[in-house]
């Protein structure tokens, strides 16, 4: 081999990289959830887009939805309210960031009661929306909630107690994630108690399961239903929310849950998987990550379920 050839060969992964630098080839990317409408995600009960700006509520997932290709922005709707008002902040939300950046609609996701407060939004204004994901959330209501509605009658003299308590907690979150939301715990409660969801399905049924424990319409009106729930409690021994979790499992019986909704509860248009290996937080990769051993990957799902998205064309 001569010494100009062999120059040249040294010279070939330089050239390929300056090639590479200015456009000629396109440098591989991931795609895998650059849909074609943006993601939103929408929190639950007590829920936050970020405390202090630091601890995220949907922890690491919209880093890893955005590693991607997917844009994604995070709701901050009521910590305390029923689906109707969280929808109408949700509304507002969506028209800013259809009039900052052009969108025309988007894909919505809701964890726990993000859930029936994106149906909220599907069902007043389609025209916003290209798909509801729901994670965990209690379509058909949660037997924790019946149990305190229970306990905390309309009469009783604890009941207005605990709502103020529940409601200064709440008003906290709010301060602490930068947001001045008028709390309302027993509007909560009111929905989502397994009567109050009755009434609410009633007046929003789009993609509503038509059998008892089934799968809904997987499309209404233009609008892809999906939903995804987990079925486990305990999780992980150095979580101390999975006491809360166990202890409310405890109310459902022999029904499958995740402490806080059951396996049924979560069933709303297409369900993908009604049992992973989590509990009410862990399907929002809480706290900080924490989960069984060998339970799926919350952000994994989720980059699957943009992916999803992506293929149907959203």
């Amino acid at each position: 081999m001569s010494r100009l050839h062999y120059r040249r060969l040294l010279r070939a992964p330089l050239l390929l990289a300056c090639l590479l630098l200015a456009g000629v080839f396109p440098a591989s990317a991931d795609d895998y959830t650059r849909t074609r409408h943006p993601v939103v995600l929408v929190h639950g009960l007590f829920g936050f887009d970020a405390i202090g700006g630091v601890y995220d509520y949907w922890f690491g997932i919209p880093e890893a939805l955005r590693a991607g290709g997917a844009r994604v922005h995070v709701a901050q709707v009521a910590a305390t309210q029923s689906n109707e008002v969280r929808g109408e902040a949700l509304i507002d939300q969506l028209e800013h960031l259809q009039a900052l950046h052009g969108y025309a609609r988007f894909n919505l996701i809701g964890h726990s009661q993000g859930g029936p407060t994106a149906r909220y939004v599907a069902a007043v204004r389609p025209d916003l929306v290209a798909s509801m994901s729901s994670v965990g959330s209690p379509h058909a209501g949660s037997k924790v909630a019946d149990f305190v509605g229970t306990t905390l009658p309309e009469g009783s003299p604890l009941r207005p107690l605990v709502a103020s308590f529940a409601n200064a907690f709440a008003g906290l979150i709010g301060l602490l994630s930068g947001s001045d939301d008028t709390q309302d715990s027993l509007a909560a409660l009111a929905a989502l108690e397994s009567a109050g969801s009755a009434r609410f399905n009633a007046r929003y049924p789009q993609g509503a399961p038509t059998t008892a424990c089934g799968s809904g319409a997987a499309s209404v009106n233009g609008i892809r239903y999906y939903s995804l729930g987990g079925t486990s409690r305990g999780t992980h021994l150095l979580d101390a929310s999975d006491v809360a979790m166990v202890a409310g499992g405890l109310l459902f019986g022999g029904e499958a849950n995740d402490g806080l909704v059951g396996r049924c509860s979560s069933h709303w248009g297409q369900v993908i998987r009604d049992d992973y290996g989590w509990n009410h937080l862990d399907e929002v990769n809480q706290i900080a990550g924490l989960r069984g051993l060998f339970s799926s990957s919350p952000t994994s799902v989720y980059r699957s379920q943009v992916n999803r998205l992506k293929n149907a064309g959203l």
